[in-house]
């Protein structure tokens, strides 16, 4: 293995400026609100001239690539859709032009996520030409994320192209280690109906506002009670969005709606975790104050609609599975310090991948997720390029 490793070496450094060149492309090119078509163009144009097998879009609009026909089947995962920029003003450089200081690169998606598309797109075609791929079909998969974990690689195993991988490598950012789970998640809605009023006569109105305070307060209040686990870590919570309906400013609110983001680790149960914040409606409320679970429905830019709901469980697989154990050996082989596996503090594909479809996955990306929807969003060039080495080497470590 030490021969290839070389090899490898050479190809990745003779390819370095392609490398930087093509991520430089495809963060300069927005995907906001899942608007992936064209930055999948772009990714599609490189692993031709690469020489896959098969490039394409799914019937999602997430982009497709396949080397080989082996009966191991192995999908490297990186979503190439982003937040939006917020305020163009708090950016002191273009967010997609980005700018380039100290080796590390700044702009809109270098780090979450388009940072591991360079490093998949060609760590397979190397892994092809040196023969790690022998016996094996790998799939890059470029998708949508943002707007609801899991939804493409759903549409991977059940709609097109109806393929259960038997090993998932995950993209986002992981500091160049290993990671093997993170918590799972449920979103929420809390909606108060109230009755409306002039401000002048509130007294014979229904402030829906108000029958949701002790309901903000109780979620305040109610994460020091939430389940651990040793590895998962806490669980969290949160109101993370405010809506109200009133027919003016002047006027008392007949409807507000928070909407609650729940991070669940393990041993916590959905039934469980929407009964916690039913449990904090007073008496009197609980005839006008309801608890729902989110659903999404959206269409993608293509205009298919694959609905969900937004539950997405907590995931982790051991530090001894197969494919941990392989992603650690990747590391040292590539020349990186041996750690210990790690897990994500945010939610990533792996809740459909690991914790609904039950295939083994990891995660390993260049990044730190901490400037994720940042306009710090950033990646190191170097690592960056490294990354490639452990995307190429990875499935033949896999025993």
């Amino acid at each position: 293995m030490t021969d290839k490793i070389k090899e490898l070496q050479k190809l990745v450094e003779a390819s370095r400026e392609d490398i930087i060149k093509f991520m430089r492309d495809i963060v300069a090119i927005p995907s906001m609100e899942s608007k992936i078509g064209p930055v999948g163009e772009r990714i599609q144009a490189e692993m031709r001239k690469l020489g896959y097998d098969e490039v394409r879009f799914d019937k999602m609009g997430n982009t497709i690539g396949r080397i080989g026909n082996g009966k191991k089947v192995i999908v490297f995962d990186s979503h190439i859709d982003t937040v939006g920029v917020g305020d163009p003003g708090e950016w002191e450089w273009d967010p997609f032009i980005g700018k380039v200081e100290d080796g590390v690169l700044f702009a809109r998606g270098a780090c979450d996520e388009k940072n591991s598309t360079p490093g998949m797109v060609y760590g397979l075609a190397f892994a092809r030409d040196l023969g790690l791929l022998d016996g094996w079909t790998a799939y890059y998969f470029g998708n949508m994320e943002e707007w609801c974990d899991g939804i493409a690689p759903n549409t991977f195993v059940e709609v097109d192209p109806k393929i259960k991988p038997d090993f998932v490598v995950i993209g986002e950012p992981t500091k160049m280690n290993v990671y093997r789970g993170h918590k799972g998640r449920l979103e929420m809605k809390v909606t108060s109906k109230g009755k409306s009023a002039h401000a002048a006569s509130n007294h014979v109105g229904d402030n829906a506002i108000y029958k949701l305070l002790p309901v903000i307060a109780g979620i305040r209040d109610l994460e020091p009670k939430l389940g651990d686990h040793e590895f998962l870590g806490h669980g969290k919570i949160t109101v993370s969005d405010m809506h109200v309906q009133t027919p003016s400013i002047n006027a008392v609110p007949d409807e507000a709606i928070i909407y609650i983001d729940r991070r669940m680790t393990f041993g916590e149960t959905k039934e469980q975790v929407k009964k916690e914040v039913e449990d904090l409606i007073p008496a009197e409320f609980k005839s006008t104050v309801k608890v729902e679970e989110l659903f999404y429905d959206e269409p993608s830019y293509t205009g298919f609609v694959f609905p969900v709901d937004k539950y997405f469980p907590a995931w982790a697989l051991e530090a001894e599975h197969p494919l941990v154990k392989a992603g650690q050996e990747a590391r040292v082989q590539i020349g990186l310090k041996d750690v210990p596996s790690g897990k994500w503090n945010f939610s990533t594909n792996g809740i459909y991948w690991a914790g609904k479809a039950g295939i083994p996955s990891i995660g390993f990306g260049p990044g730190d997720e901490e400037t994720a929807h940042t306009v710090r969003d950033s990646v190191s060039l170097e690592d960056m390029v490294k990354s490639t080495e452990f995307y190429a080497v990875v499935a033949s470590l896999i025993k």
